[in-house]
């Protein structure tokens, strides 16, 4: 017998006998027949679906180091001489909330380490959520019958922002209270309503007793169970709605392929666990984060050196240092615009923009049927143009909260360096979005070229008359189908009519411009009508829309 077929029947063996423990647990397992169809629910195996899970496990780790934290952590702002083993603050008055961070940090076993991994996975939990919101915004996973979801993502983002700088702020050093000091302004710039809302928040005059006690249980308990209940329901939308998945042979808008939840993805998913959580260790035994030891305890008379907040609320730290100073006297009230449009106006018109932009693609598109298959971000090059055009002011934004750091370290003014930051915010935008439009639609063109005459092989061909020609392979099916199964609706035609009101003509005619501003510019396959027909068989959903004037090429 040859030696490959004798190490591939001990393997083979193995991989049967595997087969029937899980046929045995699964035929005993208690469950009911929805509760095995769950266990056999197909997820797609791509690794951008990946990006979702990441956050989950990074909040999980959350949960887990952050209860451990609170055996210890005091939420008190009373002060008393600190008597530590941190020799440095020895005879320092500090709050109860700083000195018991230190105790963590320099007393309690593991304590350092704890609290490092508590917040690495932080960051990691806002940056997975981020990019999985961008992964369902440049594939339009975001579209029906999957608004809602995108709607609980978007305020799971937000409630990790608040929770982030909660617990950034309860150590009461001189970062997290310059980082409070900054919130206060904010809410002091708000007309009317202002001091009021500072006064509740503090519990009186800045910076009060009582904020580190409000922020402790708001950032241990109501947050979290917010966040937890928002992640229970998004996992129950994912499971009744379905997966988006890519396109790919067999996959079409009513069903799903992949591997089954149970055992496959299971297994799977575990490893990611126990990757992540091995990662957040190593970082936090190995990359030291908020040594709030040598920032020192918050005082209200004094500022730290090259201060950065995380970088999650970085890009307000830069569109504050952008804003002029500008003041304006209405009706005996004081507008503070430099706090008021990047505190309020900026992070208030971002999420708004984020609720509001799945209906807004819709409002623009031909058609309301349902979408089960992801767009590649190419085949829509405006959206994908106004998330890089966001991506790039976000960039501009966040090297502008770190102006002075800049400034300090190229040796450069920082007037200068603040004007030019300025002029970036108003003009890579817009650049961004041209550059990466354009790409796209070249891209098209290119796969367009691919379908029509195959990929070259780098070979030529001379003919008898003595010229050259390249040679060309025909495309995999699998590949054709990728490039040809994709929706390209058509812009929205202007209303011929003039018996309608004419703000509802005006409004017809504003959906037709920015539709054909949307959808104008595109590439269309080469395909035949019996082609284009079968295309549209496989993006319809389970309730398309019987609207005549949807098309797809």
């Amino acid at each position: 017998m040859p030696l490959a077929q004798k190490k591939a029947r001990p393997r083979n063996t193995a991989r049967r006998a595997a087969e029937e423990t899980v046929d045995a647990v699964d035929a005993r397992l208690p469950l009911s027949e929805a509760g095995r169809a769950l266990l056999r629910k197909a997820f797609p195996d791509h690794w951008s679906f990946l990006l979702g899970e990441l956050a989950l496990y990074g909040f999980v780790v959350l949960l887990v180091t952050g209860v451990y934290l609170t055996l210890f952590f005091e939420p008190s702002m009373t002060e008393s001489v600190y008597q530590g083993s941190y020799e440095p603050l020895r005879g320092v008055r500090t709050t109860q909330a700083y000195a018991s961070t230190l105790r963590i940090s320099f007393d309690v076993r593991g304590g350092l380490l704890v609290r490092q991994i508590h917040h690495w996975a932080a960051l990691v939990f806002v940056a997975s959520i981020g990019a999985h919101l961008l992964r369902v915004f440049f594939t339009g996973a975001f579209r029906r019958p999957r608004e809602a979801n995108w709607a609980v993502g978007v305020t799971m983002f937000l409630l990790a922002l608040l929770e982030g700088f909660a617990g950034y702020s309860l150590p009461d050093d001189l970062l997290s209270g310059t980082g409070l000091r900054t919130a206060q302004g904010i809410m002091l710039s708000l007309p009317v309503v202002g001091t009021y809302l500072s006064f509740f928040v503090f519990g009186g005059a800045y910076p009060g007793d009582d904020i580190v006690p409000r922020l402790y249980p708001a950032h241990i308990l109501l947050v979290p169970g917010l966040l937890l209940a928002l992640i229970s329901l998004h996992l129950l939308l994912i499971v009744r709605l379905k997966h988006t998945q890519w396109a790919r042979p067999g996959s079409t808008g009513r069903n799903v392929v992949g591997k089954p939840l149970f055992p496959h993805y299971t297994a799977k998913s575990a490893g990611l666990f126990f990757m992540v959580f091995g990662v957040l260790a190593v970082l936090g035994a190995l990359a030291q984060i908020n040594p709030v030891w040598n920032y020192g305890p918050y005082r209200t008379d004094h500022d730290s050196t090259a201060s950065q907040p995380d970088w999650y609320v970085g890009f307000l730290e830069g569109a504050l240092r952008l804003m002029p100073g500008v003041e304006t006297r209405l009706w005996g009230h004081t507008l503070m615009w430099n706090p008021l449009v990047p505190g309020v106006l900026l992070p208030g018109a971002l999420f708004l923009v984020l609720y509001a932009y799945p209906f807004f693609e819709r409002w623009v598109t031909r058609g309301t049927g349902e979408h089960h298959l992801c767009d590649r971000p190419r085949d829509r090059p405006v959206r994908t143009g106004l998330g890089v055009a966001a991506l790039t002011a976000y960039g501009v934004l966040l090297l502008a909260g770190g102006q002075d750091v800049i400034a300090f370290v190229f040796d450069v003014p920082v007037h200068a360096l603040t004007w030019t930051f300025r002029v970036a915010l108003l003009v890579l935008p817009v650049v961004a979005f041209w550059v990466t439009s354009r790409l796209c639609l070249a891209l098209q063109a290119y796969e367009r070229d691919l379908v029509e005459k195959g990929k070259a092989t780098g070979e030529v061909d001379q003919s008898v008359e003595g010229g050259y020609h390249p040679l060309h392979d025909r495309l995999p099916v699998e590949k054709r189908y990728v490039l040809l199964a994709r929706d390209l609706p058509r812009p929205l035609e202007a209303p011929a009519g003039r018996r309608s009101p004419a703000l509802r003509r005006l409004t017809a005619r504003l959906r037709s411009s920015l539709s054909h501003w949307y959808y104008g510019h595109r590439v269309l396959p080469p395909v035949t009508e019996e082609q284009h027909r079968r295309i549209e068989a496989v993006l319809a959903g389970p309730e398309r829309s019987s609207d005549p004037g949807d098309h797809t090429s």
